[in-house]
């Protein structure tokens, strides 16, 4: 199984810097942030979703994807996609994306919905708006050979497997992807069985995000209904079996990589190398 690390975990890392740790601690690729640094964060400290040491987004892609693909080779990592965050309906930058994904051979970008989910409007409208949305945007992406990837992702129009596939269902697998995150799915919105996900999905399963969840009791609320606080930890804790989920990532013939995604606020080195060393032991 190829494995990488999503960089939006590396905010504190240039291009190099970053592809020489994953390098040096075995991993096979790279899952490169490419966005906008926000305004407002410009001048703060470094954040996954803030201001970062790597200013590498779509205004730039067209010129600095040729020291990407140079310091990939140079330190042997693979780039398996780009960690975008545009909506599909930002359609500037899709083709901004689009063209210089083809242009370095870079195979996939994120694409989300035209906005998140809200319990304000019926879920059926934001589905119908975000097939909209990529139609238009696959309009863009096709001209240029590149796939998109919807993430299941808390909050989002696909919390789960089951609600990414009524969106990708009405486009072809080879131009529309999932990115199956099993981080995302096992804190409390998504749950659903892997393999009937994977199953349902096929040949959309395009990318795999791995990090672990698991629930613990909170406080009461004022009627008295128990809450409940979703966390992040180590794959090896995760209420997800993820060693039977690798085998059936497997046995379906995938592919693709598997890439850690872990936001934890701890050592960055000990957590890529701990989560690595738990994939490598279950895919082995």
């Amino acid at each position: 199984m190829k494995i990488s690390a999503t960089t939006v975990m590396m905010p504190n890392h240039d291009m190099r810097e970053t592809a020489e740790l994953l390098s040096r601690l075995g991993f096979d690729g790279a899952e490169w942030r490419c966005r906008h640094i926000p305004e407002a964060q410009k001048d703060q400290a470094y954040s996954p979703w803030g201001n970062v040491k790597n200013d590498f987004s779509p205004d730039n892609l067209a010129e600095r994807g040729e020291e990407l693909r140079a310091v990939s080779e140079e330190f042997g990592l693979q780039v398996v996609t780009l960690a975008t965050n545009m909506p599909a309906g930002d359609l500037q930058d899709v083709r901004k994306v689009a063209e210089g994904c083809a242009k370095w051979g870079i195979p996939m970008f994120r694409l989300g919905a035209p906005r998140g989910y809200s319990r304000d409007e019926p879920y059926t409208r934001l589905i119908d708006d975000t097939i909209r949305a990529f139609d238009a945007a696959l309009k863009v992406t096709r001209e240029y050979g590149v796939r998109v990837i919807l993430e299941i992702h808390r909050n989002t129009v696909s919390c789960s497997a089951t609600q990414a596939y009524n969106v990708v269902r009405n486009f072809d697998p080879e131009d529309v992807g999932v990115i199956f995150d099993i981080a995302n799915m096992s804190l409390g919105q998504g749950a659903e069985p892997f393999k009937m996900g994977l199953d349902l999905l096929g040949d959309y399963v395009a990318h795999v995000h791995a990090g672990g969840g698991r629930v613990s009791p909170g406080d009461r609320d004022d009627k008295g209904q128990l809450q409940w606080n979703w966390d992040t930890c180590d794959l090896a804790d995760s209420i997800v079996d993820v060693a039977e989920f690798v085998g059936d990532l497997q046995a379906m013939g995938y592919q693709g990589f598997i890439s850690v995604e872990d936001f934890r606020d701890i050592d960055l080195e000990e957590k890529l190398s701990t989560q690595l060393q738990f994939l490598r032991s279950v895919s082995s």
